[in-house]
């Protein structure tokens, strides 16, 4: 795909312009797992998955963002596993004007200081700031995935899982070859993880 400028619409702006690839928001490299990490990488969704989600609508600001229950619990037990988390989410209201790159940022800072509470960690954040076709990484396309794994040289996509709450989520994981788990109302991300790394333990 060519480089092809995209900008945010009305009521705003995104700010810079955007261009088709991923925003990357981390090391250039991802260091490998610790020793014993059932994982190479967890991929994490955000809204539906960590947070609640704002029904029609996006997390603006900061203080908009809410943890679901038991989510920092769930990160908290993936950090001491040692496993590498990161952050794969599609963020439309970048391109449609409605937040910057300023307020992502910001957004971010708050979801990383409540996981923290409970020692949990993301080692990297990935994001799809654009609209519908103009980039390969919104998805369910694969682009963010296969930054994630570009960034983290020895990761084998048969070593990694993707938690999502949207078949979106975990179409393009399941095609490259990973493993997936959905979340849901019923079915919160601290099962998930209990069902990665097992009832007891970390």
């Amino acid at each position: 795909m060519g480089a092809r400028p995209v900008r945010g619409g009305r009521p705003g702006h995104a700010g810079p312009v955007l261009t088709p690839s991923p925003w990357w928001f981390g090391p250039p490299a991802l260091h490998p797992p610790a020793d014993g990490a059932p994982f190479d990488l967890v991929l994490l969704d955000r809204d539906g998955t960590l947070n609640v989600r704002v029904p029609d609508d996006y997390v603006t600001r900061p203080e908009d963002l809410e943890l679901l229950p038991g989510a920092a619990q769930a990160v908290g037990r993936l950090t001491r596993a040692g496993c590498r988390t990161v952050l794969v989410t599609n963020q439309r209201g970048i391109a449609r004007g409605l937040m910057d790159r300023d307020a992502l940022v910001a957004v971010h800072a708050r979801l990383e200081s409540l996981l923290r509470v409970e020692g949990g960690r993301l080692d990297a954040v990935v994001v799809c700031p654009h609209d519908h076709g103009e980039c390969g990484c919104r998805k369910p396309l694969d682009g963010l995935f296969r930054e994630a794994l570009r960034r983290a040289s020895r990761a084998d996509p048969a070593g990694c899982v993707m938690v999502g709450d949207m078949p979106s989520d975990l179409e393009p994981a399941g095609r490259l070859g990973m493993r997936t788990e959905r979340v849901a109302v019923d079915r919160p991300v601290g099962d998930a993880v209990t069902r990665l790394l097992g009832p007891s333990g970390h």
